[in-house]
């Protein structure tokens, strides 16, 4: 539950988050939470977490924009569509964030998403310490840049996934079709994991 004190340290979110190098609005953020403050002091609750809400929103939503920067540029004749960066509430991934982009080479399709801070993460993490899970469906554990990853690719189809867990906060997807198993492993090499798992 929400008290006076809380209100007031969330209040300093906005300074550290600028000393962190993350530029949010901060007259945005700042005066919602001066808002909920207010209706906090008035006794108008529902108000008060409807602001805070609002304000973590905007927050969660800066910090999504921020992994697109970790989505690599496109292979030697690729293409690449914008990164696309979202934040799910609770009912979606526990309140995680993710960014995803695709690119694409003729009918060729590659499609890499970071997700951040959601609790799909614990069932992944799972995967990775249990051999025999991980490759029941017919993944094979390998190591890409020194990073545990789970690869699966159908010849045939020409369709493929690889799943890597860093720093167990970030779970990073690629997903081709119309691709060879090489293109596949060097969009996930192209990726800088220790960037990634240093991110705040």
């Amino acid at each position: 539950m929400f008290n006076i004190n809380s209100l007031k340290k969330m209040s300093l979110i906005p300074v550290l988050l600028i000393s962190l190098g993350l530029s949010v609005h901060a007259d945005d953020v700042s005066d919602s939470i001066s808002e909920a403050l207010k209706s906090y002091e008035s006794g108008e609750y529902s108000d008060a977490v409807e602001d805070l809400n609002y304000a973590l929103e905007l927050i969660k939503q800066k910090k999504s924009e921020g992994l697109q920067t970790y989505l690599p540029e496109p292979l030697d004749g690729w293409n690449a569509k914008d990164a696309q960066s979202q934040t799910a509430g609770s009912a979606m991934f526990g309140g995680g964030i993710s960014t995803q982009r695709e690119y694409k080479k003729g009918k060729s399709r590659v499609k890499i998403q970071i997700m951040a801070d959601s609790p799909v993460l614990q069932g992944m993490m799972g995967l990775f310490s249990n051999p025999m899970f991980a490759t029941s469906d017919g993944g094979k554990l390998e190591r890409i840049n020194r990073q545990k990853a789970i690869v699966k690719y159908n010849k045939e189809r020409q369709s493929g996934d690889i799943k890597i867990v860093v720093a167990k906060r970030f779970l990073v997807t690629i997903e081709g079709s119309k691709v060879s198993r090489e293109d596949l492993i060097s969009y996930a090499k192209a990726i800088d994991y220790k960037k990634i798992a240093k991110m705040l």
